[in-house]
């Protein structure tokens, strides 16, 4: 299993009960002595982009739930290096945030696609050492996060599609109950 580190998946292992994390697949874009930063990749919020920021011309662009902490931010992770500059790079053409002025403009004039961007309301994140913690009793299961799985997968099927490319004994996960004694 690969360590969590900037530019690794998080998937829920099955078992996982806390409601927050659930069957989640979580993209992780700092992990620092600090702690740990991310967001979930796989939990559509219930509004889009449009009703998120009435007051700007805005495409009507799914969003996600980032994550329980800080739900009243927007973050955004994207493969548009050259349209919004000032982003981080967490991994080979995939960035995080950047200059929201850019953003917009580029929106505005629909030069950016919806599979190449994606929206979070609140981030996902761990404290020095919380996450080693929860590594230390399988909570996650870890695999390199790519571009298919990040923008290409949709939201409910990324999950499943993260353990398929575990491979192995992984595969047999996916079609495991949420909760295996109700069978």
């Amino acid at each position: 299993m690969i360590s969590p580190a900037k530019g690794i998946l998080l998937i829920a292992n099955p078992f996982l009960k806390d409601p927050n994390f659930s069957r989640t697949v979580i993209f992780i874009c700092e992990n620092v002595m600090e702690g740990t930063f991310g967001f979930v990749l796989n939990k559509q919020f219930p509004k889009n982009l449009k009703e998120l920021l009435p007051d700007m011309e805005m495409p009507d662009f799914p969003v996600y739930q980032g994550g329980p902490v800080q739900p009243d931010s927007l973050h955004f992770i994207h493969q548009y290096p050259d349209l919004i500059s000032g982003g981080e790079e967490v991994f080979d053409g995939v960035y995080w945030g950047g200059n929201f002025e850019s953003l917009q403009i580029h929106l505005k004039n629909n030069s950016i696609s919806p599979d190449k961007i994606r929206f979070f309301i609140g981030y996902s994140g761990w404290t020095e050492g919380q996450l080693d913690q929860e590594m230390k009793i399988d909570s996650w299961l870890t695999v390199k996060a790519t571009p298919k799985l990040i923008f290409g997968t949709s939201a409910s099927e990324t999950w499943k599609e993260s353990l398929n490319y575990l491979g192995g004994d992984y595969k047999m996960l996916v079609n495991y109950p949420i909760d295996p004694q109700l069978n």
